[in-house]
């Protein structure tokens, strides 16, 4: 039998369980048509010298829906299918010429029609077989009867009708289906384009709170060794030996950060104290400019892991701060445990700023500092909060939750 899937433009065709169940109950009508009326032929009229010619006739119809529904399953009109459909229908003709009784197999022909030509011409095709079935009934028929005249334009009617609604039900449902696959494709393109922004943000953070700014205290060791070099030799070298320290601790960091360990301070042991004990350590020796000093009592329990490295980040990029704007000579850090949060803050005696002129993003401020710190704290569902004056000093405390549930923040 032709066939085709129906299509929205832009969309997949409506094929399926759904769309294939009401094609076999048509096949299958067609052959209890067909065989019912060859059956009743045979037992009426088999001895007819036409009977032969039928028999093949009907054979011949059968061969034709069975091998034009295999050649034209795929989607589309195309010429051949409207070709077979063409031949089909001349063969059924010819058939219901010589045995009326044969009219009925019109009615699943009705749905081929449809579902091969555009709707005008399978509209003429479906009239031109009602008619040719109201002819067949009526040499049927001793006499004129009303219900063989009425009946078979009512089934037609009847069988376009509900042909027509199903199709244009299976193309809103292909059109849903198309926009729910491509709404589905563009959602994932989102989240693919978030998740990107988001590692964006890990990496520019990241790489600020460990690598740059290692190279900023390398860089500014390296200067003071060179102005030194010739005064006080002895200076000048152990500046050279900590900005070497340094850039050991710094590719160490750097593996550990490609394979998205925890920070190196971290992995030593000594947990969250320990790590901010060696980080002003080392701000103290190195940078020679803040003398760092850090206050608190140990934590009750094992801090969880994003905690720890999150606030040794915290404190990393602070300091940074603090020895890069602030002008500062002392920066204490405190580590507070309050039951289910902990606190940290940084405080330095340097030259303060203004908190109302702090942006809430980005703009404005160079690097990531500020806006890592305060995303880092978002991102555990914490608070921060910044306490400074002009001339007072600065003080960033940042309380976040001991188990934190993930919270997606902006970029900055």
């Amino acid at each position: 039998m032709p066939s085709r899937s129906r299509t929205c433009p832009g969309g997949p065709p409506a094929t399926g369980h759904e769309a294939r169940t009401p094609e076999l109950v048509v096949h299958l009508a067609f052959f209890l048509l067909l065989g019912s009326s060859l059956a009743r032929y045979v037992q009426r009229h088999g001895a007819q010298p036409e009977a032969p010619a039928v028999l093949a006739l009907a054979g011949t119809l059968a061969v034709l829906y069975v091998i034009g529904r295999r050649a034209t399953a795929g989607p589309g009109r195309t010429a051949s299918g409207m070709a077979r459909l063409g031949v089909l229908v001349a063969v059924w003709a010819v058939l219901v010429g010589l045995a009326p009784s044969f009219a009925w197999c019109a009615v699943p022909l009705f749905y081929t029609a449809l579902r091969t030509l555009p709707p005008r011409a399978a509209y003429a095709l479906v009239a031109f077989f009602t008619a040719f079935v109201v002819l067949a009934q009526l040499r049927l028929a001793d006499r004129f009867e009303v219900d063989v005249v009425v009946g078979p334009p009512v089934v037609a009617v009847l069988a376009t009708a509900v042909f027509t609604h199903m199709d244009r039900q299976a193309t809103r449902q292909a059109a849903l289906i198309h926009d729910l696959v491509r709404t589905r494709r563009e959602l994932a393109a989102t989240e693919r384009r978030e998740g990107t922004l988001a590692e964006r943000q890990r990496l520019a953070m990241e790489i600020h709170d460990t690598l740059a700014q290692s190279l900023s205290s390398q860089r500014m060791l390296l200067q003071a060794a060179d102005r030194l070099w010739d005064s006080d030799p002895g200076r000048a070298r152990e500046h050279v030996r900590s900005a070497a320290s340094i850039a050991e601790r710094s590719l160490t960091e750097a593996r550990r950060f490609v394979h998205d360990l925890a920070p190196a301070d971290l992995a030593e042991g000594g947990g969250l104290e320990a790590a901010l004990r060696g980080l002003a350590s080392r701000e103290t020796t190195d940078a020679r400019t803040v003398t760092c000093v850090v206050d608190g009592t140990p934590a009750p329990g094992a801090l969880p892991d994003r905690v720890q490295s999150a606030l040794l980040r915290i404190a990393q990029g602070a300091l940074a701060n603090v020895r890069e704007h602030s002008g500062a000579t002392r920066a204490a850090l405190t580590l507070t445990h309050l039951g289910d949060q902990v606190r940290l803050d940084i405080a330095d005696n340097g030259r303060g700023l203004d908190t109302a002129a702090l942006p809430e993003r980005a703009e404005g401020v160079r690097g990531h500092g500020l806006p890592a710190i305060r995303a880092r704290v978002g991102q555990l569902g914490g608070t921060l909060t910044i306490e400074s004056a002009p001339g007072e000093g600065t003080v960033v405390s940042a309380a976040v939750p001991l188990h934190p549930a993930t919270v997606e923040v902006p970029a900055p």
